[in-house]
């Protein structure tokens, strides 16, 4: 009860949620288990956006508990120097594919191609992306940030699923969103920002979008043995952080979460047993959050934009039926 308590009120100021004071806070609070208590030996799993910053945080730990990881890049040499890095940290066997998750025909053609050479999938974490100052279209007409964020993780989960239905215990999707998604409310016909373009505002609609995909994917795979989840890491100190918000970062830097803290909540999510039992839901600090802070990012028509997200991206694209 006192532990609730306080985490709520900890919720309420947002700067001690999503700062390191939340999580060091929380883990005492709830006396979490270390990550090293659990196995993941003989399991596979994807990160994206794994050449750095949490993504490369994520795949570390991931692979320290014996995951076998495939990490995911679009720059052939920087994924390269991180798979290298990353086996010779943990001593595991460590996979890359290349892939500019900007792209769809990128996202279709990794996550074939993996299916092709792999019999099933136990986590596949969504963590590629960037916050753009310019709007800009890639070559199949989308814009960037939406097809980096949205469309991409649709696709390849979408392709995956025989994959992540295999495992041999629930297959975990984990979507890294953020906590600039309280600001936004869903609107699908606002996501690629086609007049008045704001890179805040579009990353921040992006990471709306994630998460109440996260709740349609498990809504759709009910009596499924694949988990959806999105979650927060909080306010991180990364690279793509300081070269983003430079005047944000420089502000809060000494309360900002280390990677290993923001990337807490993901490994959770793909190696504790009793997180296959929560899907659909918005997590920090390894509890399910609100999905709204304000009301005005609430919708009456909530669930019907939230179908209208699925079926914009179904056909933008053109990924199987689930």
């Amino acid at each position: 009860m006192i532990a609730r308590a306080v985490d709520a009120v900890l919720e309420a100021s947002v700067v001690g949620s999503f700062t390191r004071v939340g999580y060091h806070a929380r883990r005492r609070l709830y006396d979490w288990p270390g990550l090293d208590t659990f196995d993941l030996t003989g399991r596979n799993a994807i990160v994206t956006g794994a050449t750095s910053g949490l993504g490369y945080e994520t795949a570390r730990e991931l692979a320290r508990l014996g995951a076998a990881v495939c990490i995911v890049g679009r720059d052939a040499e920087r994924t390269e120097t991180a798979r290298q890095r990353l086996e010779r940290e943990t001593g595991a066997t460590v996979e890359s594919g290349l892939a500019d998750l900007s792209l769809l025909a990128a996202a279709r053609s990794f996550a074939e191609d993996y299916a092709a050479n792999h019999d099933r999938l136990d986590v596949l974490v969504h963590n590629a992306g960037a916050l753009l100052h310019e709007r800009t279209l890639t070559t199949e007409g989308n814009e960037t940030t939406i097809a980096t964020h949205v469309l991409s993780p649709f696709l390849m989960t979408s392709l995956l699923v025989p994959r992540l239905e295999a495992a041999p215990t629930t297959g975990r999707v984990i979507l890294v969103a953020s906590g600039g998604m309280y600001s936004e409310r869903l609107d699908v016909a606002g996501l690629q920002m086609p007049d008045g373009y704001d890179g805040v505002k579009a990353y921040a609609r992006a990471k709306r979008a994630q998460v109440t995909l996260a709740r349609e994917w498990a809504r759709r795979l009910l009596g499924r043995p694949v988990s959806v989840n999105a979650m927060h890491p909080g306010w991180c100190d990364t690279p793509g952080i300081r070269d983003a918000l430079p005047g944000f970062s420089r502000v809060l830097g000494p309360v900002l979460r280390t990677a290993p803290e923001g990337v807490d909540t993901s490994v959770w999510l793909g190696a504790a047993p009793e997180a296959a039992a929560i899907s659909g839901r918005f997590l920090l600090d390894r509890r399910p959050r609100s999905t709204h802070k304000v009301l005005w990012t609430r919708r009456p028509d909530e669930e019907l934009e939230a179908e209208r997200l699925w079926r914009w991206c179904a056909e933008a694209t053109g990924a199987p039926p689930i």
